[in-house]
Order: C-alpha cells, then sequence, then structure tokens
C-alpha cells in the first residue's frame, strides 16, 4: 500500500535572490496537489512586492525572518538561531517533506524526509570567477555544504550541468535528481519591440559579469538597460558607468521591461540556472548568453553564446541584433518557443513526485526497522 501523498511541505528561502522566485512559483505549482507550504525566509525582511507576491499564493503560510544567510560575513551566530526557530516551526507544523534552499539547515534533525536544492555554492562560484583556491575562512561554509549533502535525503539542482559540478566539489547525494526550474508563462508575454538591450540580476555580483557591458556600451548601437541591485548585502556597490540603471524592479515591472525589449544579454560567466533568462525568453527576447556548459544545456539552439571575456564577440553579437530586426524577432520567437520546456507546472510535477519518492522510500525504512 503506497504512502498518503504529501501534504505539508516546509520550505526554507531567501529574499536576496532568484531563489525567491523559484519557491514562489513552486508554491503556486504545488497548489494543484494540494500541498500547502510553510514557508521560512531569511536574508531580509521581504520587500512589499514580495508580501504581495506570497499573499498570492493561499496555500502558503509565510515566515519572515531577517537572519543572515550561510554566504554572508559573520553570519554563524544566525545560523544557529535560524536553526532552532526552524526545528521549532517543524515541531509546530509537523510537515510530511522539509525542501531546503540552503546548505546548513539540511543536516538539522527534522522528523521528516529531507529535500536538498543546490541553486548554486561558493565554491563553484569562486573557481570560476575568482579562479583561485578558496580562502580558509570559507572552509566552516564548506563544512556546512557537505553535511548538508551527506544528511540530505535527496539533492535536487536546476541543471545537469550543475549537479554534476556540484557532487563532484561536496560529495554525492544519497540520491540526485536535476530538476529544471519553471515559470508561469501568463505572466510574461511578447509585446511590441523596442531597439533595446536589456540586462538583470545582482548588479554587484561577479558572476553576472555586468562589467562587461559596461565596457561595451558604447560600441552598441542601442541604449543598454539594466535593472536589478546594485547595492550588495554587504553594502558593496556596482558600477554601472554606460548603462542605463533602472533600479530594482517588482516582477511586473520587469515583465513590462522584457516586453519592450528586442534583445536580453546576460554576460554571466556562472549561471546554475538563470530565471531572469528563462523570463526575458517568455517575453519573447532575442537571447545574447555567456558561452557556459548550463546556458548551453538550456537554451542551445535558441540563443546566441559568446565567451564571457570576448568584448568584441560581445558588441557584434548585439549589434548583428540590433541592426537586424527581423534577425531579432525571430531569435526571440525560437527562445520563447525553447521557454515552453521550463514551465511551472512541469517544475511543480516533478517536485512532487519528488516528495512522493522520498515518502515512499521513508516508509520502506520505517517498516524494516
Amino acid at each position: 500500500m503506497s504512502p498518503p501523498p504529501p501534504h505539508r511541505v516546509l520550505m526554507t528561502a531567501d529574499t536576496v535572490g532568484g531563489v525567491w522566485t523559484f519557491a514562489i512559483e513552486l508554491c503556486a505549482a504545488l497548489a494543484k496537489y494540494d500541498v500547502e507550504v510553510s514557508l521560512f525566509t531569511m536574508g531580509r525582511l521581504p520587500d512589499e512586492a514580495q508580501l504581495e507576491a506570497a499573499r498570492a499564493q493561499p496555500n502558503v503560510r509565510l515566515v519572515s525572518t531577517g537572519y543572515r544567510l550561510e554566504w554572508m560575513q559573520d553570519c554563524q551566530a544566525d545560523m544557529v538561531e535560524s536553526g532552532r526557530a526552524l526545528l521549532q516551526l517543524a515541531r509546530d507544523v509537523r510537515p510530511d517533506i522539509v525542501h531546503v534552499n540552503g546548505y546548513y539547515h539540511a543536516a538539522l534533525p527534522f522528523d521528516a524526509p529531507v529535500l536538498l536544492t543546490a541553486h548554486s555554492c561558493v565554491a563553484s562560484w569562486w573557481r570560476t570567477c575568482r579562479r583561485d583556491p578558496l580562502p580558509i575562512e570559507w572552509w566552516r561554509y564548506l563544512n556546512w555544504v557537505s553535511a548538508g549533502v551527506r544528511a540530505a535525503d535527496m539533492l535536487t539542482a536546476p541543471t545537469q550541468s550543475f549537479m554534476t559540478e556540484f557532487q563532484a566539489l561536496h560529495g554525492r547525494a544519497k540520491s540526485a535528481r536535476a530538476i529544471w526550474n519553471g515559470c508561469d508563462s501568463s505572466f510574461f508575454e511578447p509585446g511590441p519591440k523596442e531597439n533595446v538591450v536589456l540586462a538583470a540580476g545582482r548588479l554587484w555580483d561577479e558572476a553576472k559579469n555586468i562589467g562587461l557591458l559596461c565596457r561595451i556600451a558604447g560600441g552598441v548601437q542601442a541604449p543598454v538597460f539594466v535593472a536589478g541591485d546594485d547595492l550588495s548585502p554587504d553594502g558593496d556597490s556596482a558600477e554601472l558607468g554606460g548603462l542605463r540603471f533602472l533600479g530594482r524592479l517588482s516582477r511586473r515591472e520587469m515583465a513590462t521591461q522584457m516586453r519592450q525589449a528586442s534583445v536580453f544579454a546576460s554576460p554571466a560567466r556562472y549561471e546554475p540556472f538563470g530565471l531572469s533568462v528563462l523570463e526575458a525568453a517568455l517575453s519573447g527576447c532575442a537571447l545574447v548568453l555567456g558561452d557556459i556548459p548550463t546556458l548551453r544545456e538550456l537554451w542551445k539552439g535558441a540563443a546566441s553564446f559568446v565567451d564571457p571575456d570576448d568584448e568584441r564577440g560581445w558588441r557584434d553579437a548585439l549589434n548583428t541584433l540590433i541592426d537586424n530586426p527581423r534577425l531579432a524577432s525571430v531569435k526571440g520567437a525560437q527562445a520563447r518557443d525553447r521557454a515552453q520546456r521550463y514551465s511551472a507546472a512541469q517544475m511543480g510535477q516533478s517536485y512532487f513526485a519528488a516528495y512522493e519518492s522520498l515518502l515512499a522510500a521513508s516508509e520502506i525504512v520505517e517498516a524494516a526497522a
């Protein structure tokens, strides 16, 4: 006899990056399966747009905190305190599944199966962006990651490319699945296009490589707009000379910008998935992307790829599309067609199946005990 389907999920998320969007999209998709989610957030308190997004999901109970994340400076005390709060919440909620979108908390003694999603990690980021060994001050973080991987009942990642890299760095999990991220396509749609280039993301993050766009903007035959946070959680700011800065936009505002832009540029050096790329593709933008394994896995045949260090190549690729709106329109249609693979519904179905698998395995273990 199969176990009852998962009904209560305790999920963690942060509010300073793409994990928030992932969590909200997944919660909405899980509503179809009558799954209630207690969403425990960290990093900083949600802004009004994030609160509105959470309130729009009737199956979500939001538990907001300002605890520091495990990759932030001076975070150790916050990790301990957030762990205590999360365990207490688990005792109150009694979830069927705990879905952790970080690493430290995956090793806590929960009374339910734990699914750990690896969205990114400092070790792989550092190897790609800094190209030298991770400094000793990050070793505690590395221990947290490896402990989480060992403890979790299942590991997921948004691409097979990143899953392979991640497990090579941190060890093999008991069970692993690559599950593509997804997005509700009804929120993003093409509109009348303007001859502009758009970029988006955490602008202070070296992985996004926004500095390249600053350096080539003067040679691009159209305005280059950029949206996102220019101030890091530790107070560092991004230099955005040559670009037209739109600031941090709500999802609705971002959808408007993508609807109008003919080209979306992401010269990323490191990008395990890239939700903003997916949103731009759904909006019919022609994609010009950093030539890295994860983005090729997702968008080969539906985007132009340029080495993240090739300034001339980036300038030429953007100008080719700007100078030929018909080509940009064709490329945008190709991107939108590919984006249909990465639906929120498909993501929800895949994660619900993973939850069911964990419950079934847990019941077998209990029966054998």
